[in-house]
């Protein structure tokens, strides 16, 4: 429990920073993204929707990191952004080391559905997710190896980095639980991004 209620106070803290970001003309910031996270700041004022009095539902989390990507979305059209959070989300899907039809048909759903992943063609998002699937499938070590090579791309921008993880958190939480092998794949994927898991409760 304690996990999620750390990465809750982690979405408002991003959100926040998100929200001061584009009042103070739209600058990304790219030193110190690292540290503070919007917390220790009495007048950032509560974020709107949070719904503080929750008690850190995984759903309320879930939905707190989808709006905070879609805070982002005009930041998220790069390809690197694309393919490392397609890259994501089939690792996500083959996490425990094989992916069943549904759960692949599921997850390719909620990518087409999401609101940030709009920014590019569905039939893009789709081909790149189940590529790696199948990789994944096939050789889940040789393709985990190339899967995170694509992630690390996402890299060199700690926004996109951070969005990267954050949509990989959407995915595997969307039915309200984040299985170990998950959280461990997630995990890994903070490290080839340079993002503290810490973040995350991981």
């Amino acid at each position: 429990m304690a996990m999620w209620d750390r990465i809750k106070d982690q979405a408002k803290g991003l959100q926040q920073q998100a929200q001061g970001a584009r009042g103070s003309g739209g600058h990304v910031q790219g030193q110190g993204q690292g540290q503070g996270h919007g917390h220790g700041q009495p007048g950032a004022g509560p974020v709107p929707g949070s719904g503080s009095s929750g008690g850190g539902s995984k759903a309320q989390l879930v939905g707190m990191l989808k709006t905070q990507l879609t805070s982002l979305k005009t930041e998220l059209k790069s390809g690197a952004y694309r393919d490392a959070s397609m890259a994501m989300c089939a690792l996500v899907a083959a996490a425990d080391g094989s992916v069943d039809p549904a759960e692949r048909q599921q997850i390719e759903s909620l990518i087409l559905q999401n609101d940030v992943l709009q920014n590019f063609p569905p039939e893009q998002l789709r081909q790149r997710f189940n590529k790696h699937v199948d990789q994944l499938s096939f050789n889940f070590q040789q393709g985990k190896a190339e899967v995170m090579q694509e992630i690390a791309k996402a890299a060199k921008k700690p926004t996109e980095a951070r969005a990267v993880v954050q949509t990989g958190f959407v995915v595997a939480g969307a039915d309200g639980f984040v299985a170990p092998a998950e959280q461990q794949v997630l995990r890994e994927a903070c490290a080839a991004l340079n993002v503290s898991p810490q973040e995350f409760g991981l």
